[in-house]
């Protein structure tokens, strides 16, 4: 008896070892089928990160190919609008090369021009003197006078006379010294007569019987009187003639600068005397200014450097 309880109690037991060990098993079979599935989860992860990856990729790929596409369309618009001005240059140098050569044919047809009218008024003038007639020499001016009007570029300063010699030539070319209607005054300055200056003596004399002239036209009476200083601290010769004639308005001030303005229609003239005296003053690096007279009358101010 005992030993068959035995046995049944060794039976039993073996029993409950095996299914120990069975237990044991489907454990660990369960765990590696757990760790399979998080393994399997893991790759399937990493699939659709990859996935993920790819779509991003492919996305900044077609948006790499749109920009690329935009770009090649930004390319081709500037090529063509280089093209474009390329030709719009080209067009404008050409017109450019045009016109200089136009120009320079002007320069040489106004060379030619200045050369003939300066023949035709040294003519006049030569005539003048030995004929004696005086209307030659105011049509030489005149002639003159119509070429200085628009003439901007400067003159050559090529002669060196005392500085009085200009006021003494204006007073022979105007006659205000033998006009019987009025009182000419001359003050020449101590210094004056023996200062020399670099100028173009016709032209400065030219400039100044302009304002002579305008002096004599428009006073009936009284005094015209001509000063000529210098002033070495600026290396000026001034130039400053003064009249009690008619005047001129404030408002008129800088208007009888300006070319074919004639305030007065009742005398003679083209309206381009004191147009021509300022151009020649400033041609000649100098200027020349207007103010009323004291008393009266005009003060025009001749200025030339020495």
């Amino acid at each position: 008896m005992t030993i068959t309880i035995l046995v049944v109690i060794a039976i039993i037991a073996g029993l409950v070892v095996a299914l120990y060990f069975q237990i044991k098993a489907a454990h660990k079979q369960s765990d590696d089928q757990q760790q399979l599935l998080a393994d399997y989860q893991q790759r399937v992860d990493e699939q659709q990160k990859l996935l993920d990856d790819y779509r991003a990729l492919e996305k900044n790929f077609d948006s790499v190919g749109e920009g690329y596409e935009q770009a090649l369309l930004a390319f081709d618009k500037m090529e063509e609008e280089r093209n474009q001005m390329k030709g719009a240059n080209e067009a404008l140098e050409s017109r450019c090369n045009a016109l200089q050569e136009e120009n320079t044919h002007l320069k040489q047809a106004a060379q030619k021009k200045s050369e003939a009218l300066a023949k035709t008024i040294a003519s006049l003038k030569q005539l003048s003197q030995e004929t004696g007639i005086a209307k030659l020499a105011a049509l030489a001016g005149g002639i003159s006078d119509l070429d200085d009007v628009e003439d901007q570029e400067p003159i050559s300063r090529t002669d060196n006379i005392m500085v009085a010699q200009i006021a003494n030539s204006a007073i022979k070319a105007s006659g205000i010294e033998s006009v019987t209607y009025l009182k000419f005054d001359l003050q020449v300055a101590d210094d004056a007569s023996y200062t020399m200056l670099s100028t173009n003596e016709a032209k400065a004399s030219r400039a100044l019987t302009h304002l002579l002239d305008n002096a004599l036209k428009f006073t009936t009476e009284g005094t015209v009187t001509l000063k000529v200083a210098v002033d070495m601290d600026k290396m000026q010769a001034i130039y400053t003639v003064e009249d009690t004639g008619t005047g001129i308005a404030p408002e008129d001030a800088e208007r009888i600068f300006e070319p074919y303005v004639r305030l007065n229609q009742f005398f003679d003239g083209q309206g381009i005397g004191l147009t021509v005296a300022r151009q020649i003053a400033r041609r000649l690096q100098g200027d020349l200014t207007y103010e009323p007279a004291e008393g009266g009358g005009s003060r025009f101010t001749l200025i030339l450097p020495i």
